[in-house]
């Protein structure tokens, strides 16, 4: 059976390619993956990231998984009978880089420079993301930065996963609101698409 169920604060990972933007995680189990817009970190000093895209593939570069399912009654009697799949697959897992910590104090702003390789990556607990989420400087980041995936989507599942880790999720998101009401003044499609999904 799959392990595909986080703990908060678990080790769920290491980096396998960084630069100053942003960072690779391979997961260590298979589909363990965070959700669209969590926030991780990695390092020590951390480096906090969101989690803007999730992959899973072969572990060997330009070869394609076949399928192997046609006479098994479920998916997972499918990984019973062939538990080499476990070692032929992987999950990873990019995140957004969107602040660190300097000397205790977090900062919303790139790091200096990126993490190490085979830093290890962990998912912040709602403590964590709750301190982190205080000042919303960080959604600059979140907003400007052209990625794969739409800015909007990211946004707003990360604001909802930062909302449940606040006593007034609803004043969280107000606040939210306004901060992008600012920084997304000349884009009001996005803006509004955002303030629908985070309502």
């Amino acid at each position: 059976m799959i392990n595909m169920s986080i703990t908060k604060t678990e080790r769920i990972g290491e980096v396998t390619e960084t630069s100053t933007r942003e960072f690779i995680t391979q997961c260590y189990e298979l589909y363990n993956l965070p959700p669209l817009g969590s926030l991780v970190k990695a390092g020590d000093p951390p480096v906090y990231g969101v989690v803007y895209n999730s992959l899973t593939c072969s572990i060997e570069p330009g070869r394609r998984p076949t399928a192997r399912g046609q006479n098994e009654e479920s998916e997972e009697a499918l990984f019973r009978h062939n538990p080499q799949l476990l070692k032929l697959l992987k999950s990873e897992f990019t995140s957004l880089t969107v602040g660190y910590r300097d000397g205790g104090k977090i900062v919303h702003s790139l790091p200096p420079k990126p993490l190490l390789i085979h830093s290890f990556v962990y998912l912040c607990s709602p403590e964590e993301v709750k301190e982190f989420s205080k000042e919303l400087d960080f959604l600059n980041i979140l907003v400007s930065t052209h990625l794969p995936v739409a800015c909007e989507e990211i946004t707003s599942a990360c604001l909802k996963l930062m909302a449940d880790c606040h006593e007034d999720r609803h004043a969280f998101l107000v606040k939210a609101g306004k901060k992008l009401t600012v920084l997304l003044r000349g884009n009001f499609s996005e803006l509004r698409i955002i303030l629908e999904r985070i309502e």
